[in-house]
């Protein structure tokens, strides 16, 4: 439990000012702002690997899967702020959601859980991987996921996961909705 209070020292105030409640947001409220942070830095990831394929077009690198694209670092920046501000949402209100809402003699359970969906998802994200690589490719031809990057369309791949991430959002709030929290710690 390392992590809950470090965001019961950064994040919570910041939270509680912004919500004007004493308790902040709630572990579901942390979810689903995490959710949809990940929505938007897949986007973000989505139109930089956009500008990075038109950058290699114009100066005729395609073909150089070694080539270096004279594009600056920085514009990678952006997508992984929002990924870390994504898990830190996520990641915090799962645990928290977990440790919190189990009976007292099944704490441990409730954690063993929060890491099992980390692993499912892992699971699922190289699920996607492999379907995205046998639809898209085949006889020949390079798909979105290519040896050289510069022939692939990750930047579908990105869309792609965006979607995923809103479709998972909405049943999300669907699910959310009718939660009932256990005790005072989640009102």
């Amino acid at each position: 439990m390392i992590l809950i209070p470090i965001y019961d020292t950064i994040l919570d105030p910041f939270t509680r000012a912004i919500t004007k409640k004493p308790t902040g947001i709630t572990m579901l409220q942390r979810i689903g702002i995490g959710i949809l942070i990940s929505i938007v830095s897949m986007g973000v990831a989505a139109i930089v690997e956009t500008k990075r394929l038109k950058v290699a077009r114009e100066n005729r690198l395609l073909n150089d899967p070694d080539a270096m694209i004279p594009m600056k670092i920085w514009w990678l920046l952006p997508q992984y702020l929002l990924v870390g501000a994504g898990d830190v949402f996520t990641i915090m209100g799962m645990q928290e959601l977990f440790y919190d809402q189990m009976p007292s003699d099944l704490k441990s359970i409730g954690l063993a859980l929060y890491l099992s969906v980390l692993g499912i998802g892992s699971f699922l994200s190289g699920f996607i991987i492999w379907i995205v690589e046998k639809t898209t490719g085949g006889s020949g031809q390079d798909g979105w996921i290519s040896d050289n990057l510069n022939h692939g369309h990750i930047d579908y791949l990105y869309y792609l996961l965006a979607g995923i991430s809103a479709v998972a959002f909405v049943m999300f709030v669907y699910s959310a909705k009718s939660y009932v929290y256990n005790g005072e710690r989640g009102k």
